[in-house]
């Protein structure tokens, strides 16, 4: 279909919002419009019940049915074509950031070229003007890439061409015969040149630090991934595991519940029966002594006569059965089992989380700026040995000097686990990192001040030490291995006997106000291990 004439895209204008049609609708009048616009006009006549052309004022009775015009849709079409074709290309104006043209008056438009020699940045329409008015190309332009006033000497107004390798700055052509005289220079294409390369190595170390980094945030999202699937699993399992074990624990109770009844029934079911027949004698005597005491208040003689001996009769149950109810039963007893079966499933509970926090295992090396003279570190400075040989350990203030004591780098302000092997006699610490190093007072010793808890080791037993107060218990340890944990939050300090159990030895539950270094003290002929 042929494109109509320009001169016709009037013709296509709704005359209600003086735009394109959409949508056209052509009344019976012949005038056209959009259906929305038309629709809205007609929306404000309802009252009236008469409706008319915008245009005309032709006036409709009913309301007409408006139907879209096809054909008047697809010359609409065509002559939005037509404009756009016809449209002169948008100009694109400077913005932030960008070089704007000089020529241009008013606002300013984005340059594209810079001119060497007339020192102007032009946008598209004035460059070409300069290309007319300088014709043959004999003007150096370049792209506008940056403000031209940072590629001419602020000082001769030159353009910079020259590189000075004295200064490291790049010279118009009247710097070399003033302050650079007999500087070396280059031309400043040889040093891009040569910056060229160092360019390139730079780019080269820059992308390969750049893979690196790259190939360490994909092993560490690989890692994250991995860890939250893994711990998704892990709680799946354990809400599984702890549903079973809530299923156990309810038919568990259930089962002693019914226990308790069954019991309860055993022993009521006799006494009910001769609780009923004792209600039922009790009926039967107080009707007896009713009769009785009509009986004795009756003034016919003949009557008390005739009655006395059925009424005076003795009753056919004369002693009372012998039946007692032991009311506290059994039950107390089965109360006291489960009261211990909670306190051995909490002591479980206990052991088993602090088991599970052992996963909170802490990498820890003993101290060599701490340790006695008389002790030994070996094994990359994690098992400490009593000597009667005198170190070579330089002097330092942290050094215990006389207590045979060492501490471990490393201090703990959160959850902590950690293991040691014994042998001899020893203290498995820890302490505040400021105790006293000088001196063999007890604000030095573990365990002999509020700075320190100890528990000591020996072949016949153990003890806990804290403040200088000695806490002698029973229990010897089974194994040579100790567990130590930590909740530095919570206050708490455990300790265990380690070999295929965990044993629980003692507990202390306190505040801690600073972070707790571990320590140990090793008697003569003793050795401790960091595991």
């Amino acid at each position: 279909m042929a494109e109509a004439p320009s001169k016709d895209q009037d013709l296509f204008t709704c005359s209600v919002c003086l735009d394109l049609l959409k949508d056209p609708v052509t009344l019976h009048c012949g005038h056209n419009y959009c259906m929305s616009c038309i629709k809205s006009c007609w929306d404000e006549e309802d009252q009236k019940g008469v409706y008319s052309c915008p245009q005309c004022r032709h006036t409709f009775t009913p309301r007409p049915v408006l139907f879209k015009n096809p054909l008047i849709a697809e010359l609409v079409e065509n002559v939005k074509k037509t404009r756009l074709q016809a449209a002169p290309p948008a100009l694109c104006y400077a913005g932030p950031g960008d070089v704007e043209c000089d020529v241009c008056t008013g606002r300013k438009v984005k340059a594209v070229k810079s001119c060497l020699v007339c020192l102007v940045s032009y946008c598209e329409t004035h460059f070409k003007v300069h290309n007319e008015v300088n014709p043959g190309g004999k003007h150096t332009v370049t792209d506008a890439t940056g403000p031209l006033q940072e590629k001419i000497c602020s000082q001769h107004h030159k353009l910079l061409e020259v590189f000075c390798c004295s200064d490291q700055k790049c010279v118009c052509l009247m710097c070399l015969v003033d302050e650079h005289s007999g500087h070396k220079t280059v031309a400043a294409a040889a040093e891009r040149s040569e910056k060229q390369k160092q360019l390139v190595e730079t780019q080269r170390r820059s992308q390969q630090r750049l893979q690196k980094r790259e190939k360490k945030v994909q092993e560490l999202r690989e890692a994250v991934e991995t860890l939250k699937r893994s711990a998704q699993a892990a709680v799946e399992d354990t809400e599984k595991i702890f549903t079973q074990m809530i299923r156990s624990i309810g038919k568990m109770r259930s089962k002693v519940c019914k226990i308790i009844r069954d019991q309860e029934k055993a022993e009521l079911s006799l006494t009910e029966g001769h609780l009923e027949l004792l209600e039922q004698e009790i009926i039967v005597l107080r009707r007896r002594d009713t009769e009785l005491e009509q009986l004795s208040q009756t003034e016919d003689h003949i009557l008390f006569l005739q009655s006395f001996p059925s009424l005076c009769a003795p009753p056919g149950s004369k002693d009372l059965p012998n039946i007692t109810i032991n009311q506290s039963f059994s039950f107390q007893a089965v109360v006291k089992s489960v009261s211990a079966l909670k306190e051995k499933l909490e002591d479980f509970c206990k052991q088993e989380e602090e088991k599970i926090s052992a996963g909170d295992s802490c990498p820890f090396t003993l101290d060599l700026n701490t340790v006695n003279k008389y002790l030994r570190l070996t094994e990359e400075n994690r098992r400490v040995t009593r000597s009667d040989v005198v170190q070579s350990y330089p002097d330092h203030p942290d050094r215990f000097d006389k207590f045979y004591q060492v501490l471990c780098r490393e201090g703990v302000s959160g959850r902590c686990y950690w293991e040691v092997e014994w042998s001899g006699r020893v203290q498995v610490s820890v302490s505040y990192k400021g105790v006293s190093r000088k001196g063999a007072g007890d604000n030095c010793g573990f365990g002999c001040n509020d700075q320190s808890w100890s528990l000591e080791f020996y072949t016949s037993g153990f003890s806990f030490w804290h403040n200088n107060k000695e806490t002698k218990l029973p229990q010897v340890p089974s194994s040579s291995r100790i567990g130590v944990y930590v909740d530095h939050r919570a206050g708490t300090l455990s300790f265990y006997s380690v070999s295929h159990t965990m044993t629980l030895l003692y507990r202390v539950q306190t505040t801690f106000t600073q972070p707790l270094y571990p320590g140990f003290w090793v008697g003569r002929t003793s050795t401790v291990k960091l595991l």
